[in-house]
């Protein structure tokens, strides 16, 4: 996920400043107060403080870096970075908290004169972080250079953008189809822009980047009418149209086509301030017209129409606690709630990874699919908080994409319907395994379990065709061939107990089986999960510490991935010799001594404790672990040991990216006390609270509502636990019991409680000792 955080003295004093208004903020009741967009804006949270509805079309966000190149953009990821001191302009498209850059869709940059160089980045204008104001669906800073107010918000399809220009200065805005997050030459395939009779401003481009032939269509209709226009391909040197630098024009000056255009509006001086809103379709220039119209408002309706979704969604957790810990939370929970989004216009017509355009029919499609970080908590806190419907157009449009997928499988790492193929596993299963095994519903469950068979048996993708035949990856025909079989091993899980939840024998048996394949890669000799050849052997040499990109572990090496095995945890700590060394282990895995160590190579490793990695996936579950060895305690220890050193209430205050939400629900959870160890299995594993009091409005209607008496510093430790004022003995809690509604409460204390779930009966779900 991340690269170390580097932050100087000076930086931490302009963040401390930076900040200190924005804590007078959080003081308000509600988790929307106290949400704060600019936490994981800095370091390598790649997360934006742009304007964004809940799961909406459009992230409408600055880009304050979009000219790096290509190995040089995970920086950027997110197109804003809280340490640079200019702002290129205001895209459309954003992910938030990705691994990986693109988007930046249709770069708008406000002016109070010509242009006068058409360069990439030329009209950067400085910024100072005291003029910036970012809430859930609101942004704003002004522009020093030009003195112009930029304001932005969004609705689920529109982005509405506000300027106000200087007294007595022409207004121009300056559109560039060039930029993007993901450069390099040759990037943008074709782009075309037209102004329209109405003054409607239509145009397209596709892209070849991270995910190939992207198509995007787009629709800006601003408030005021245009005075002139100009439009410009940079890709030859010719002045046209009023430009003052290269650029080379149409027999139409309405319109132009080609690969590198650039067009310049002015509005004369206006006496209010200029309002343009903008949507894209992945489908033709009318998707994007038609989704123009289909959010009626200005700037303020549409403002306040986002604010109310807001409200609603992050009041799904009300938070009680201290005021550090509840912005970081209620931030957590806001950056959870951004993806997957909404990507089928408003006509129900989507772009599919054939690249041919479907329709959803009584679903709406998302795209936006980051499914290797996710299936681990993002997408069992949305079951968990988003009504049924929401849940259920997730499943549909994976579902959907898999049968029009060219390869028949569902989606690995989807955005805007293309597919990147990045990351390992099958992971769209556990989500819908997850989801439909809590009871979600409105989807056809027999059409998902085919596609979720079909994508577990597709043999050239990733080696599952030597997976099916040796029950492991081998080494010396798939990279990364320890990491895949793992990750395999516990998908195949999820398919059979689908599959036996809908009275599918058959397929439970053959996938229950395949299930245990984990042991097939797994070195008793070593405790040690280790890539094998194809004869059966184990490759050497062997170094547990070793990260190298493309070799037996997929971003980690043998300390992280030896304990993914979250179907059958007892299993694994039987091979390491029993719960007692199970422990050691997980003990020396927290306290390795790094210093020795230089991961310096590799991006997406950060978060060190020891050669436990909090800024990347495959850790996230450790810490719940000891719980499955009979010492919850440990795991209570732990978690105030990660949470107060990965998580601050500051612009770097993720330590790796947030990945579309995971890092993010990982701190929900933490912090509620509870958290999915295996999804599938339909229990969290108790931890320890972070807030004296939360609770759960659940889209049932019922509240489920977590207490921590005696919270503190000084109290870290569980004493006891009661469930709807019952003693409750047992370290994990059932799906049914969350949302049936109730009262979960911790008696918190100074020492720890050695003789609470500690009983082999007490401990969470595994494979091999199953209730």
């Amino acid at each position: 996920m991340t690269a170390p955080l580097r932050t100087g003295l000076a930086a931490l004093a302009a963040l401390s400043l930076a900040t200190a208004p924005l804590a007078a903020q959080t003081s308000g009741g509600s988790t929307y107060d106290a949400a704060d967009p600019m936490i994981g804006t800095g370091g390598e949270g790649h997360t934006f403080p742009g304007a964004v509805a809940p799961f909406g079309m459009i992230q409408l966000s600055p880009d304050t870096d979009t000219t790096c190149e290509i190995r040089k953009c995970y920086g950027h990821a997110a197109g804003y970075r809280y340490e640079d001191p200019t702002i290129q302009g205001f895209s459309m498209t954003h992910f938030s908290g990705a691994g990986h850059s693109d988007l930046g869709d249709f770069l708008i940059q406000p002016l109070v004169g010509d242009a006068t160089s058409l360069e990439p980045g030329a009209q950067r204008a400085r910024f100072d972080h005291a003029t910036e104001q970012a809430r859930p669906g609101y942004y704003a800073v002004t522009l020093a250079d030009s003195g112009v107010r930029a304001e932005m918000t969004a609705g689920t399809r529109v982005g509405v953008q506000r300027y106000t220009f200087p007294a007595g200065k022409d207004a121009r805005l300056l559109l560039d189809l060039r930029s993007s997050l993901y450069s390099y030459p040759g990037k943008t395939l074709w782009s075309s822009i037209r102004v329209r009779a109405d003054g409607t401003i239509t145009g397209m481009r596709e892209t070849r980047g991270w995910a190939p032939a992207r198509k995007l269509y787009f629709a800006i209709r601003p408030s005021a009418p245009l005075t002139r226009h100009a439009f410009s391909n940079t890709e030859e040197k010719v002045a046209y149209n009023g430009f003052q630098g290269p650029g080379r024009g149409a027999a139409d000056p309405a319109q132009l086509q080609g690969r590198a255009l650039v067009a310049q509006f002015g509005f004369g001086v206006l006496d209010r301030p200029l309002e343009v809103k903008v949507a894209i379709s992945a489908v033709d220039e009318d998707g994007a017209i038609a989704n123009l119209d289909s959010e009626r408002g200005d700037f303020d309706a549409i403002r306040a129409d986002t604010g109310r979704a807001w409200e609603r969604a992050l009041g799904a957790v009300e938070l009680e606690g201290p005021a550090p810990m509840k912005r970081m939370v209620a931030t957590a929970l806001y950056h959870s709630l951004i993806a997957p989004s909404v990507f089928s216009d408003a006509d129900g017509r989507w772009r599919g990874p054939d690249d041919q355009v479907h329709a959803a029919t009584g679903f709406t499609f998302h795209s936006t699919f980051s499914l290797w970080d996710t299936f681990r908590a993002e997408h069992p806190l949305l079951v968990l908080l988003q009504p049924e419907r929401r849940n259920a157009d997730f499943v549909q449009s994976l579902v959907a994409s898999q049968q029009v997928s060219p390869f028949g499988i569902l989606p690995v790492w989807q955005f805007h319907g293309r597919e990147t193929w990045t990351m390992i596993g099958y992971h769209a299963v556990p989500v819908i395994a997850d989801a439909y095994l809590k009871g979600i519903r409105g989807f056809d469950a027999q059409a998902a379990l085919d596609a979720m068979v079909k994508s577990a048996t597709y043999g050239p993708y990733g080696g599952l065709d030597q997976y099916m035949k040796l029950g492991y990856v081998p080494i010396d025909r798939e990279p990364e061939a320890a990491s895949k079989t793992v990750e395999y091993a516990y998908d195949d899980w999820t398919i059979a107990r689908m599959a036996g939840a809908m009275g599918k024998a058959d397929v439970a048996a053959a996938f229950g089986k395949r299930a245990g394949n984990w042991r097939n890669s797994f070195d008793a000799k070593t405790g040690f999960l280790r890539a094998r050849k194809a004869d059966g052997s184990y490759r050497t040499p062997f170094d547990p510490t070793a990260i190298n990109y493309g070799s037996d572990y997929t971003e980690g090496n043998a300390w992280q991935y030896s304990w993914f095995v979250p179907q059958d945890q007892a299993g694994m700590f039987a091979l390491l010799g029993g719960d007692a060394a199970a422990v050691n282990k997980l003990d020396a895995m927290f306290d390795f001594d790094n210093s020795k160590l230089d991961y310096s190579h590799a991006e997406d490793i950060a978060g060190l404790i020891g050669q436990y990695i909090h800024g990347n996936e495959p850790s996230h579950h450790v810490a719940y672990l000891y719980a499955y060895a009979g010492q919850p305690w440990r795991t209570q220890e732990r978690l105030k040991q990660i949470v107060e050193s990965q998580y601050k209430p500051t612009p770097d205050g993720l330590s790796g990216n947030d990945d579309l939400g995971q890092m993010s629900a990982w701190l929900v959870f933490t912090a509620l006390g509870f958290y999915p160890v295996a999804p599938g299995s339909n229990e969290y594993v108790i931890g320890r609270p972070f807030l004296d009091r939360a609770t759960l409005n659940l889209p049932n209607g019922k509240r489920f509502t977590v207490i921590a008496d005696g919270l503190s510093e000084a109290n870290p430790y569980v004493g006891k636990v009661t469930l709807n004022g019952r003693p409750l003995a047992r370290g994990y809690l059932r799906h049914e019991e969350i949302v049936a509604g109730g009262e979960l409460r911790f008696a918190m204390r100074a020492t720890p409680n050695k003789g609470w779930a500690t009983a082999r009966a007490a401990r969470p779900y595994s494979m091999s000792t199953a209730r």
